[in-house]
């Protein structure tokens, strides 16, 4: 949608630095190129390198903030299931590969245990590598993701290097995508 796109920051911005995982802040007047614009966040070209910026913060790139990221207590949705969560996981990409999660094979396990208070759902994950530093951030926003949909009451999401990750793991549609068929 926004790929391609070179911006002028409107305000100071927080954004994640990419691959590092580290915080930074991208000043008001910079300008910056949209390199991916999917699931809840822009991945940025600056000057101190990649960055990752939320969808909270679309505005400092001259966007319209989303209403809302996540379908989160809509009358009629569908009762919480395993493919509801998937789906969910479905929305968070990789800020350099542009798939999903789940179809770059990241997500291992997803076990759905009702409580009185809503459902706990534990997901292992993995990343393409041990040492990405944006693990957590992709974590992280899994389990926000997660817990945005009506009938969870809390969601973790445990990193994990067994079975290590490799291409073989990507869905078909990933493998489109990335055009490695």
């Amino acid at each position: 949608m926004h790929e391609n796109t070179e911006l002028t920051l409107t305000r100071d911005c927080p954004a994640i630095q990419i691959p590092a995982g580290n915080p930074i802040l991208l000043p008001a007047g910079s300008h910056v190129f949209i390199t991916q614009s999917l699931g809840s966040s822009y991945t940025v070209a600056t000057e101190m390198g990649l960055a990752r910026v939320t969808a909270q913060n679309a505005d400092a790139l001259g966007l319209e903030v989303p209403a809302s990221s996540a379908p989160a207590g809509q009358p009629g949705e569908a009762t919480l299931s395993e493919k509801l969560v998937w789906d969910q996981l479905k929305t968070c990409y990789d800020p350099e590969i542009p798939v999903n999660i789940v179809d770059l094979g990241l997500i291992y396990d997803c076990e759905i245990t009702p409580r009185d208070t809503g459902a706990l759902v534990s997901v292992k994950m993995t990343l393409t590598a041990p040492g990405c530093g944006m693990g957590p951030v992709l974590a992280q926003e899994a389990k926000a993701k997660i817990e945005s949909l009506s009938g969870v009451d809390e969601a973790t999401v445990e990193l994990v290097w067994e079975p290590p990750w490799n291409q073989a793991m990507i869905s078909e549609a990933g493998k489109m995508q990335l055009g490695i068929m």
